[in-house]
């Protein structure tokens, strides 16, 4: 008998399914890692095929292979996202997928078309001006870079959808997805701006908007061989990642807001009501009625794994504790995590991270310290812009990988001045995805809380004292120094 909810998703380095009861209870947990490509400077991409669906597969068979198919009630998919896949007529992706905003070759697009179609009005019809984070002008860029591959293009999907395609056949994208895809997506009037869909991807059709909890289809027998699934189960539509991962503890009421841990730093602010903000992204929440303002800084797990790396990839345990072992403010050390050119709260893809203050005094343990400070005066300039938004955050919950231990966590309550919730249940936007499988076939309440527990992190206020002075010098550097950044950047 049908008695598990089985959630998957698909992250920028790593792919995880969670097996849970119908009633929130973790059953089974399984992770892949996986290549993302960096081609050329500027460009990230995924194969949708050997990357999304072979994960998908591979993490099903796993979970069917220790619990039988027919005990799985329902799937649902997350992933990265916003992403721009074209395939043809059969459903064949034509290149790799071109990720979210740390994908920075369309911005020439974005400009042209905020010109074209005007930017206040893109961003009061989509919730968020055009920029690298966008969707729409990375479809913009292959048409008008790889005429070739857009003569062929037939569909466009994101990574859940396209998982869901291959499961059940059915061309659907989620609501908050679509919403992404700016300027091809009304919030107001939840539909496609059909106007602007001839301006920026002319003669495509594109996916029929759904909500996540939706029934897309369900598993096919191709699909079933594929995966190990049985075929006839349901399949729900799904999201972006992080909207998963706020579903999965529980933030979905107006005054919570999520921050994520992870490669990027990323934000979600529930609202009641649509709320706009020239420098944050505006889109419809993972329900129907919610809102969310959300931002993303472009570099923070990342910049650890690559000073990791680049100290010949010494265990984090061994570079959390020398950090720790350093006071705060780094003995006079501050960093800008630009690494990546920055997403929010300003869009610069020719940002880069700067080191100031080196001197022959310090070691790795306050430079890997510097770097988790650098993103922590990130989140709070980000969150500085929820405040001036009219985002009121009562209650911030923290989520992803780095949260693991109590030193970044600290670091960014000091900093940032907030107390953050560390849930109980941390498996990721995977678990929120199960959830979602659950509410889809009527196993669960779609207000049901199933993340409760977990601890408070609360600021040190010697340690807050110290970052208070040093936030100044920290936007003061990247004021002084951007002229610099962007002139580096192009060399």
């Amino acid at each position: 008998m049908a008695e598990f909810v089985l959630g998957i998703d698909i992250g920028t380095a790593s792919s995880k399914a969670v097996l849970a009861s119908t009633g929130g209870e973790v059953v089974a947990v399984e992770v892949v890692e996986h290549d993302t490509q960096r081609p050329r400077p500027g460009w990230v991409e995924q194969d949708a095929d050997a990357v999304w669906w072979s994960d998908v597969c591979e993490l099903s068979r796993r979970l069917t292979g220790r619990f039988p198919a027919s005990s799985v009630a329902a799937v649902c998919v997350s992933g990265i996202g916003p992403t721009a896949l074209v395939a043809d007529g059969d459903g064949v992706p034509l290149r790799p997928a071109i990720l979210y905003g740390v994908d920075t070759r369309a911005v020439g697009q974005a400009a042209v078309l905020s010109s074209r179609l005007g930017e206040d009005e893109i961003l009061a019809r989509c919730g968020s001006r055009l920029s690298s984070q966008s969707a729409g002008p990375k479809l913009a860029w292959i048409r008008e870079n790889e005429p070739d591959v857009w003569a062929r293009t037939r569909y466009f999907f994101m990574a859940n959808g396209y998982v869901v395609y291959r499961l059940t056949g059915e061309y659907v994208l989620d609501h908050h997805s679509a919403n992404q895809a700016q300027p091809l997506y009304d919030r107001h009037r939840g539909e496609w701006i059909a106007e602007w869909a001839d301006v920026v991807a002319p003669g495509l059709a594109l996916p029929e908007p759904r909500w996540p909890t939706d029934v897309a289809g369900q598993v096919t027998a191709e699909a079933a061989a594929a995966t190990g699934l049985r075929a006839g189960t349901p399949v729900a539509v799904g999201t972006v990642d992080a909207w998963a991962e706020a579903e999965s503890v529980d933030v979905r009421r107006p005054g919570d807001v999520m921050v994520m841990y992870g490669s990027t730093m990323f934000f979600i602010a529930v609202t009641s009501s649509p709320v706009v903000h020239p420098q944050l992204w505006g889109t419809v929440g993972q329900h129907p009625g919610l809102h969310t303002l959300a931002g993303g800084m472009a570099s923070s797990g990342s910049i650890t794994g690559w000073f990791r790396d680049l100290t010949g990839g010494r265990p984090y345990a061994q570079l959390l504790a020398a950090a720790a072992s350093v006071p705060a403010g780094s003995d006079g050390l501050l960093a800008l995590p630009y690494f990546d050119g920055e997403r929010t709260p300003f869009a610069d893809p020719d940002a880069r991270g700067v080191l100031a203050g080196l001197s022959l005094r310090h070691g790795a343990g306050h430079v890997y310290r510097a770097l988790l400070e650098a993103t922590a005066f990130g989140v709070r300039h980000n969150l500085a812009e929820f405040a001036a938004a009219g985002v009121e955050a009562k209650r911030v919950v923290a989520v992803g990988g780095g949260t693991q231990g109590d030193l970044w966590t600290g670091i960014v309550s000091s900093a940032a001045g907030v107390t953050q919730e560390v849930p109980a249940v941390t498996v990721g936007a995977a678990y929120g995805d199960a959830k979602f499988a659950a509410v889809a076939i009527g196993a669960a309440d779609r207000d049901a809380d199933w993340n409760g527990g977990g601890v408070a992190i609360a600021p040190d206020p010697a340690d807050a004292a110290v970052y208070d002075r040093l936030f100044p010098l920290y936007r003061e550097l990247h004021e002084r120094t951007a002229d610099v950044q962007h002139a580096l950047a192009r060399a």
